[in-house]
């Protein structure tokens, strides 16, 4: 009730026409519909909000805060005759009026983003918006404030901008250097719109409203977010959201009562501890050559600037002294690999030693020598992967999954280290599905699989490999923990530990056992652990001890982090194993984490499997299938029944609830677990619960048994069976459809096509797990379906994909010919032309995307040049293509003239529509063929040269171009980073050079240099301002 009575006061007083406590007073206009938008939603309302805004602030240098703002404009585009005035012509009897010159204050020019504090019902909404945020570019969003009373979070990004200018009695810059704060100001601010906007669209996406219908926003697994390509999967699963499954399974394993397990930190001596600071690495032992010791290489971190490593460490388990072995030779720098152990010999298999290097190579470590070597090795070729798993039986190390150049891949690959021979295992079975930075182990006779990434979320599942019989199982275990990736597995004794791993909640940070023998899944709880952030970690198992080894994450929320190394005794779980297996039923609360209940008796759990069913319905051996279950309820006590079942995790997500004929009762359909236990109950219990009918109100159960901790798990089945509930067959069994993204569309649909041909599985890999849209058209990479036994279905293949992605026209992406024109080599599956509209910036383009190239990269640039005030301007572009800079120059900058020159004829067709349709086909003049010849001379201000990898060729004609008087060229290039300062000397001599031998005296100088991004690793895109000045 607290939340809803500041909620109510909060709105109430945006609504009031008394200015509020900010220094504007009311609300900003450009995010007013983004803050009625989440203040429609019940489970939230704003506190404090700012569009954004670009201010001159006044500031007393010897106070951390306080002062006043010279100048503050939410809005743009601000003329710098708005703002130059107040920093250079302030007279100076107004100047002493306002300051006094014996305290001077400093003057800061400022742009800073949309920052929103927003107050959340629980912890819960607050994850699943900050997740939203951080998914929409706001990525320094997080949880600011967390207290019994309130959950605060801030929505926020990086895309700020602050430079001193000087004080109150000295200016320290020029008017041209603030005029270009201005512009760079312009371009942070479009830029943060655009956040802006994407984050209003996706709220509205997610279940918020325009009209404040108080929608409820989806689970966090579900966001749909812009199209922003992510660059680390585990940069998005630092926020906080839990994954849930969609099969119906139930998560969270039972607890361990009345003991947990003490994390203590280990205190490194002999090196830096710096070097254990790492993540992606492996960690292994060898006990004959280095007993109670660990060997860990690779990994990204490490001492100085964080980097990628190669160094070899051996760590002591009880002194935590840690010394770096000297190598001769070592395996490249590298995370993302393998390191697996067959006779005191260490294989190090693939990982990644760059974003484009993905490797596939296998070095052997002898700890007798301390030498590595590489291995030639025979048989089937074994494709460069990384983040894939391994596991050891007898002499063969085998490797599952991974991902290369985005596909990520479900293979199953053998090294014997005998003969050094790759083989490729076919398997039969419950095959896994493709995945990555998931973790195996082998017990026994066979190999255990867990968790991982597909591509679209977080997995749970558990299988087993028989190494004997090559066949897969999917394991039916009790209590599986939360679906992660990038966490640790381990066997100790009987036991398959878990722990660790993204999306990070707090379950995570428990460790999880299966009981091999029971196929139980146990909860022990970690103490000390809330620091460390057990991601990318390794686990070690010595003796009694389990060793946790680094881990950490990039996250845009919190920055960079890493873990320290930590021991846990396991020992305790042999002292308690009694307490592991079935006890006595007898009444205990039941221990919520993240609305997940979590058990302290599991009896029912275990009687589930031994009951027969006495009701009536399809029986399959002695049981009935739950899928033909429902609970029948009377409609009073409807609410109450839905509460229970889904606190405890009875209801069927993946049926509808369904109400009988005479409107009386509501059919609950039910899961395996609840039918076991329902009957174990109604069997055992008698009439323990009469007269408890007269308890279960409404209102009783709403303010006190709903909201309590306590409530155990008989209680909550006697409060069912006391409610008159009844377990009956169900006679409708409507399935719920539960939303599908177009990737897992496409998978099936495609996966039923090769399966009705005959064609083998394994080129379902092949399939794309991102694509881009122009226009209407959705693009496949240029890897997609090139496998020829693709063209047998060629015919039924392209429709398919295109249903399944929801567009009428499909298309794939053929690399960028080699020719002078730069043609497009798109490829038309589905459709019958190419041609697309594009809306950028405000500017429309259209062109054929089969004829012409589109570059996605260079917005930053385009909306830098529209920025510009070419009001008076002449320019040519010698490079025109379909308008990339010539619409912003007119549309955006307002030139007086712009020379289009263009040699590919598909682009100068498309040129000229988009000049018609952005209406400034009057001020254009297009020169068809080479720029060399058709270029004007003596006639530009300013001449654009964006050409890549280089326009050197056209420096020339650029320098010709320009008038008498001088002007300014903007030169496109790709320069290796280090070489970056090199690069710009030898632009500006160049064009003095140029310009001498066409008879100027200019002075030629370097204005701005651009870095527009990263075309390639090590290699930027950058644009050179050079001014020439006519001496």
């Amino acid at each position: 009730m607290e939340f809803e009575k500041r909620k109510g006061y909060t709105l109430a007083s945006m609504e009031s026409p008394e200015a509020d406590k900010s220094p504007k007073g009311n609300l900003d206009t450009p995010i007013i519909p983004l803050i009625n938008t989440i203040n429609s939603h019940p489970s939230y309302f704003t506190t404090s909000s700012c569009s954004g805004r670009i201010s001159i602030l006044s500031q007393p240098k010897k106070k951390a805060k306080g002062g006043s703002w010279l100048f503050i404009s939410h809005h743009y585009p601000v003329h710098p005759n708005s703002v130059l005035p107040l920093i250079f012509n302030i007279p100076i009897e107004s100047n002493q009026g306002n300051f006094d010159s014996a305290y001077p204050q400093s003057l800061v020019f400022r742009f800073e983003p949309l920052i929103i504090a927003v107050e959340c019902r629980d912890v819960e909404a607050a994850q699943t918006l900050v997740s939203l945020a951080i998914l929409c570019g706001f990525r320094e969003s997080g949880i600011t404030s967390v207290s019994k009373k309130r959950v605060i979070i801030g929505i926020r990004c990086s895309i700020r901008l602050e430079v001193p200018l000087g004080d109150t009695n000295r200016i320290m810059v020029t008017p041209e250097y603030v005029e270009y704060l201005i512009q760079v100001a312009h371009e942070k601010m479009e830029a943060n719109r655009k956040r802006t906007d994407t984050f209003y669209e996706a709220l509205l996406r997610n279940g918020f409203s325009k009209n404040g219908d108080n929608g409820q926003l989806v689970n966090c697994k579900e966001i749909e977010c812009s199209d922003e390509k992510i660059e680390s999967l585990d940069d998005i699963s630092c926020v906080g959201a839990e994954s849930n499954d969609l099969d119906g399974t139930q998560y969270g394993s039972p607890s361990v009562s009345g003991y947990g397990l003490s994390v203590v930190q280990m205190e490194i001596v002999g090196q830096p501890v710096e070097r254990l600071l790492i993540w992606g690495h492996a960690a292994f032992t060898l006990e004959k050559v280095y007993p109670k010791k660990i060997l860990i290489f690779g990994g990204f971190g490490g001492i100085g600037r964080h980097a990628r490593r190669n160094d070899l460490l051996l760590l002591d388990s009880e002194s935590g002294s840690l010394e770096k072995i000297n190598l001769q030779v070592a395996p490249s720098p590298r995370l993302g690999h393998t390191c697996s152990v067959v006779d005191d010999v260490l294989y190090i298999i693939g990982g990644r030693a760059d974003p484009i290097n993905i490797l596939n190579d296998v070095w052997a470590f002898n700890g007798a020598d301390n030498e590595f070597r590489q291995l030639q090795c025979s048989g089937v070729e074994f494709p460069p992967r990384h983040r894939h798993a391994a596991a050891v039986d007898g002499s063969v190390i085998y490797i599952f999954g991974g991902i290369h150049n985005d596909v990520i891949t479900s293979s199953l690959y053998a090294l014997d280290t005998q003969n050094l021979i790759w083989s490729k295992i076919y398997t039969k079975g419950d095959e896994p599905c493709a995945r990555h930075s998931h973790t195996m182990e082998a017990y026994g006779s066979k190999i255990y699989l867990f968790g991982g990434y597909n591509g679209e979320r977080a997995l749970n599942d558990l299988y087993s490999f028989d190494i004997q019989t090559s066949m897969w199982k999917k394991e039916e275990t009790t209590g599986v923990p939360n679906a992660r990736f990038s966490h640790m597995m381990f066997v100790y004794k009987n036991y398959l530990g878990i722990l660790g791993g993204c999306p990070i909640n707090q379950n995570h940070q428990n460790l999880s056992l299966l009981d091999l023998q029971s196929r139980l899944w146990k909860n022990v709880n970690l103490s000390s652990l809330s620091k460390q952030l057990f991601v990318r970690s390794t686990a070690s198992v010595i003796g009694n001890n389990l060793i946790i080894v680094g881990g950490g994450a990039a996250c845009y929320a919190f920055g960079t982090k890493f873990s320290e190394t930590v021991k846990i005794n396991l020992l305790p779980l042999l002292r308690y194993s009694n307490g592991f297996v079935t006890r006595k039923i007898k009444e205990e609360p039941i221990i919520f984490q993240e609305e997940r209940p979590i058990h302290k008796e599991d009896n029912f759990q275990h009687i589930a499997k031994n009951v027969e069913f006495q009701n009536s319905g399809t029986i399959i051996g002695h049981q009935m299938l739950s899928s033909h279950w429902v609970l029948r309820l009377g409609k009073k006590y409807g609410k109450i029944g839905k509460d229970l079942l889904k606190k405890f995790g009875w209801l069927d997500l993946c049926r509808k609830v369904w109400s009988e004929e005479d409107g009386m009762h509501i059919c609950f359909p039910v899961t395996d677990t609840f039918c076991s236990i329902y009957t174990y109950k109604a069997n055992n219990v008698g009439d323990t619960f009469t007269g408890l009918v007269d308890k279960c109100t409404l209102k009783q159960f709403g303010h006190e048994t709903h909201n309590s901790k306590s409530i155990s798990f008989s209680m909550a089945l006697e409060m069912l069976m006391a409610c008159g509930a009844t377990k009956v067959a169900d006679q409708v069994c409507k399935v719920r459809k539960c939303p599908t993204s177009p990737l897992t569309t496409m998978k099936e649909a495609v996966a039923s096509l090769v399966s009705d041909h005959g064609l083998p599985m394994q080129i379902l890999e092949q399939l794309p797990s991102r694509w881009e849209r122009l226009g209407d058209i959705i693009v496949l990479p240029v890897t997609s379906f090139r496998d020829p036994t693709w063209d047998s279905v060629n015919g039924e293949l392209w429709p398919i994909v295109a249903r399944a992605l929801g567009t009428r026209r499909l298309a794939r992406q053929g690399r960028v010919a080699t020719t002078g024109t730069r043609d497009s080599t798109l490829e038309m599956l589905v459709g019958d032309d190419g041609w697309v509209e594009h809306r950028e910036n405000g500017i429309l383009y259209s062109f054929d995307s089969t004829k012409c190239m589109f570059s996605w990269g260079n917005l930053s640039e385009k909306i830098r040049m529209g920025s510009l005030d070419c009001k008076d301007e002449v320019i040519v572009d010698l490079f025109a293509g379909i308008g990339y800079f010539v619409l912003p120059f007119l549309v955006r900058a307002g030139a007086k003239r712009v020379y289009a020159c263009e040699w590919n004829p598909y682009a100068v067709e498309a040129l000229r529509r988009n000049l018609q349709a952005n209406f400034v086909g009057d001020r254009c003049i297009i020169l068809e063929g080479d720029n060399r010849i058709n270029a004007p001379r003596g006639i530009a201000d300013r001449v654009c040269l964006g050409l890549l990898p280089t326009s050197e060729g056209s420096w020339v004609t650029g320098v010709r171009a320009l008038s008498d008087k001088g002007g300014i060229l903007h030169i496109h290039d790709n320069v290796k980073d280090s070489d970056e300062t090199t690069w710009a000397e030898h632009v500006v001599n160049s064009i003095l050079e140029i310009s001498k031998s066409e008879g100027h005296n200019w002075e030629v100088s370097m204005e701005h240099i651009e870095r527009v991004k990263w075309y390639a690793p090590h290699i930027r895109h950058l644009v050179a301002d050079v001014r020439c000045k006519k001496v």
